[in-house]
């Protein structure tokens, strides 16, 4: 947000203040009289040189320099969420990543390797939990050759926008050259609201495994190999739901997939054939499958969407749905 102001502020944070929640005011245009300014919020990320780097949300480090501030403080943490179940980033990280598990992984200290021949970069990056028990730099070496090793791109999945979350680390792999490629919500919600949607579910077919014309539907499928299986496959308590279609012949209208994990139920893979679409199919798939998780226990709902999909982001407002952080995905140069 950009505007011009006038008054005395004043700079109320140093060096010392890397790691916390800051909001800054810096000048970006001086003309005449007056000046333009803009404002940034986000975590402090490094301050060394005459130069500040502030992550926001956006997970896109800020850099500022120093001359250019004006004003800056310190400020709380985000505010605490005022719908859906309470949730720690923490907890959600690993309940997300239990979803997509990978055909193969590998510890480095507190971050996990994960390889499935490419399918979705979520199964396929690494999941910085922590520390890794080595200097960034060597880390990130490490993790280039790993996937090296077996003919993948290196990718670091990191989060920002809550207590808890890797604005550092997105600071940090920025400085040594990866670079962020798409960006995710990860929204949560109560599960009965969803169970409880006026929706006609009748159509509906839920199954523990995808058959040939669940997966003749699914997007995001090449050659539908054994890694691709496994991985669909992965989580406590998995379920598929289709809903027939007729065009094209044998291919179903609406497909959805359901982890169940405790408390949570997680929603991904829902996709509508585009000559369905509009008629609701989207919104039983889930009714269907929220029903489902809530018969096994769970209360909380999840899911994740791109921050680019307008139409997906404008359903799940309707569902309750809010987002509690973002995730990213960056990848070495």
């Amino acid at each position: 947000m950009e505007f011009t102001m006038g008054g005395r502020l004043e700079v109320r944070m140093t060096p010392a203040d890397v790691g916390k929640r800051v909001s800054v005011r810096r000048v970006v245009e001086a003309r005449g009289e007056g000046a333009k300014f803009t404002d940034t919020v986000g975590v402090l990320t490094s301050w060394d040189d005459g130069v500040l780097s502030v992550t926001p949300r956006s997970g896109e480090s800020v850099r500022i320099a120093e001359s250019s501030l004006v004003a800056g403080k310190v400020v709380p943490g985000a505010p605490a969420r005022r719908r859906g179940p309470a949730a720690s980033f923490g907890e959600l990280a690993r309940v997300t990543a239990r979803a997509w598990e990978p055909v193969e992984s590998e510890l480095l200290g507190e971050w996990r390797l994960r390889a499935a021949g490419g399918f979705t970069r979520r199964a396929n990056s690494v999941l910085p939990l922590g520390d890794p028990g080595l200097p960034v730099g060597e880390a990130l070496t490490h993790v280039r050759r790993w996937y090296g090793e077996r003919g993948l791109p290196a990718y670091v999945q990191t989060a920002t926008g809550a207590e808890g979350t890797q604005e550092r680390l997105c600071a940090e792999l920025e400085d040594h050259g990866w670079r962020r490629e798409v960006t995710a919500e990860v929204r949560i919600a109560a599960l009965a609201p969803v169970g409880d949607l006026d929706a006609d579910v009748s159509a509906v077919r839920t199954a523990r495994e995808p058959d040939a014309a669940w997966l003749s539907r699914y997007q995001r499928l090449g050659t539908p190999g054994p890694h691709v299986l496994e991985v669909l496959g992965s989580g406590p308590s998995v379920w598929f739901a289709s809903v027939p279609g007729d065009v094209p012949a044998g291919v179903p209208a609406a497909i959805g997939r359901c982890v169940v994990d405790g408390r949570w139920a997680g929603f991904m893979a829902v996709e509508v054939g585009p000559e369905h679409r509009r008629r609701g199919l989207a919104t039983a798939v889930m009714t269907a499958l929220a029903r489902t998780a809530l018969d096994e226990g769970a209360s909380a709902a999840w899911l994740q969407v791109e921050a680019e999909n307008e139409g997906a982001r404008a359903l799940y407002d309707g569902m309750g749905f809010a987002t509690h952080h973002r995730y990213h995905h960056f990848r070495s140069a």
